[in-house]
């Protein structure tokens, strides 16, 4: 890998405070907002902390960018007073009210004019949940995707993940260079940015690309490029707690604290040691043993 183009790319994004209150009312495709509080997505925040400490190993540099109106200025401004080295915003004419696909397609165009040796993000946005728009667009840039990240380290050219897997498992991953990685929102702990940062950071410069500087035609962005048409309503999405159901033997009391404390008693993960056809061979003699295959020896 070149040591004059290592550049590490992180996609800042708002996201809607799913607390109340909040008044919402439509008109056609478009959704008005009154009293709706738009704060910085956390796992967006968590992916540039580990962005900052991969450029250390490195030595790269580190982008924020995004695409939004004036309002993301001030969450860019946050990452360069983090300590990003420059912020990018893509916005103007053409580019709102694009789905899933046509927003892919605007930032896999800006992700081959960046360059980067890492593209960075979280994996869920607070409000809404998973969204497929980073994955899509690493997917057309040709880049390896890892996703629920919680740990991430440089090896020679490739990187080493700690994921998360299912049921409160550990799975640990490597990929080459260039990759994608979208970070779980536990995977560090977000840092406060020191004031003359802050200070400095108002006065810094946030770019701006609009269609001249992408080189996309407007047909394939926006509203015009997008596959789906947009819904009539949509409201913030709080996350929600899961709660185990109470034995109904129970007394009355004893089941309302059970519902009250909520959640699911965690679990300790587990780190897979063995080799790849132990894991198939486990695989295979569990679907036998549910009946979705014959009986396999090991």
């Amino acid at each position: 890998m070149s040591e004059t183009q290592k550049t590490i790319a992180v996609l800042l994004r708002l996201a809607s405070d799913p607390r109340p209150p909040a008044r919402l009312s439509t008109e056609g495709a478009r959704v008005r907002s009154r009293g709706i509080r738009h704060i910085p997505n956390p796992s967006d925040l968590t992916a540039l902390e580990e962005a900052l400490a991969l450029a250390e190993s490195l030595k790269a540099s580190v982008v924020v960018f995004g695409f939004g109106d004036k309002r993301l200025d001030d969450l860019l401004r946050l990452g360069l007073s983090l300590g990003a080295n420059r912020a990018v915003r893509l916005g103007g004419e053409g580019m709102e009210r694009g789905d899933a696909v046509a927003n892919a397609r605007l930032l896999a165009r800006a992700l081959l004019i960046i360059n980067p040796i890492i593209f960075i993000t979280g994996d869920l946005m607070v409000d809404r949940g998973d969204i497929p728009v980073p994955a899509l667009a690493a997917a057309m840039r040709g880049l390896p995707t890892v996703s629920r990240a919680l740990s991430i380290s440089i090896k020679s050219d490739s990187v080493e993940i700690l994921r998360k897997s299912g049921s409160g498992g550990r799975q640990r991953v490597r990929t080459s260079l260039p990759c994608t990685l979208l970070v779980a929102v536990e995977a560090r702990e977000v840092s406060y940015p020191p004031l003359d940062a802050i200070m400095a950071s108002l006065k810094a410069e946030v770019e701006l690309w609009g269609l001249p500087e992408l080189g996309l035609p407007e047909q394939t962005i926006g509203k015009g490029g997008s596959y789906l048409e947009a819904g009539r309503f949509v409201t913030p999405r709080p996350d929600p707690i899961r709660i185990t159901t109470p034995d109904a033997n129970l007394p009355t009391f004893q089941r309302i604290i059970s519902l009250l404390s909520g959640g699911i008693a965690p679990r300790e993960g587990k780190i897979h040691q063995g080799s790849t056809d132990d894991a198939v061979n486990g695989l295979m003699r569990l679907f036998a043993s549910v009946g979705l295959l014959p009986e396999v020896n090991s």
